[in-house]
């Protein structure tokens, strides 16, 4: 039986009151649509990298989603251009083809693991010279696809292309909107994510020690004014001449953070949502 059948009858029941129709309508079509939604818990990797060292890199990266899938985690996130290091010089040397051909191993890592996995690289872009900040999302059932950063920092404009295109993807009834660093201060982003459909708002990237106090109130208010939860991945390494201060955050759909990992020690923030409650813990490596 599908929720409008069941909203009609009540309907045609409370017709002679037609307060009382509307707030128990509203209330059987918030109950359906919540029960859609299980528990999701989500892994904020803190892993270093090493400038331009894929295999490395990659090797960590392995072993983070592992040890995330132990944790029975739903889905693992790294900071922006994990997998090379925020290394704009060698984007365009370093940037992989959008196909999961070049994706193998993380693909086959999210199969045998049963987990959905979010990376950074550098992609090549379709109609620019130039490659995109990507994040390449790899699904349990085989499925890789591509997100591109839309609002680029204005550095990053001389190395890199900007994308178009707006990413959220599904997993376990909650619609989760990505983010890639700048793209959170630009208002329209967020407001796109929301305007989307999300419950979750995703941020992977590259916050220094002096920029998280900004960029944190800016997270912050993103969560308040969409009114749902956001999450934070950062990078602890030095990378691309920034000094990055790690410290990935949760903030509940009130804008107050649930957890902060408070450290640049490599960690796992494993974050569980269900429903309006949000709760995290931090697993050291």
């Amino acid at each position: 039986m599908c929720a409008h059948s069941h909203i009609n009858r009540v309907k045609y029941k409370y017709a002679t009151d037609s307060r009382a129709h509307f707030a128990q309508s509203d209330e059987i079509l918030r109950i359906n649509v919540g029960m859609l939604k299980s528990m999701v818990t989500i892994s904020l990797a803190q892993v270093p990298v090493i400038k331009g060292n894929l295999v490395e890199n990659l090797a960590n990266h392995l072993e983070m989603i592992e040890l995330s899938s132990n944790l029975r985690a739903n889905v693992v996130v790294f900071p922006e251009l994990s997998l090379t290091g925020y290394e704009l010089e060698l984007a365009q040397q370093l940037a992989f083809s959008q196909s999961r051909d070049s994706f193998v191993e993380l693909s086959c890592a999210a199969i045998e693991h049963n987990i959905i996995i979010v990376v950074g690289c550098p992609l090549v872009a379709k109609k620019n010279a130039k490659p995109t900040i990507g994040s390449v999302i790899c699904f349990p059932d085989g499925n890789v696809e591509f997100y591109s950063k839309q609002y680029l920092h204005d550095s990053e404009g001389e190395y890199c292309s900007s994308g178009s295109v707006d990413y959220l993807f599904n997993i376990n009834g909650y619609r989760i909107g990505l983010a890639v660093c700048a793209d959170f201060s630009s208002p329209q982003h967020s407001s796109h994510a929301a305007n989307g459909g999300a419950d979750i708002y995703i941020v992977s990237a590259l916050i220094s020690e002096s920029g998280y106090q900004c960029d944190a109130e800016i997270l912050a208010n993103i969560a308040t004014m969409y009114r749902f939860p956001v999450l934070l991945s950062n990078h602890i390494s030095q990378t691309g001449g920034w000094q990055a201060c790690g410290n990935n955050t949760v903030w509940d759909a009130n804008g107050q953070i649930v957890f902060n990992s408070d450290s640049k020690d490599p960690c796992l923030v494993l974050t569980t949502l269900l429903g309006n409650e949000v709760s995290a813990v931090k697993v050291s490596i």
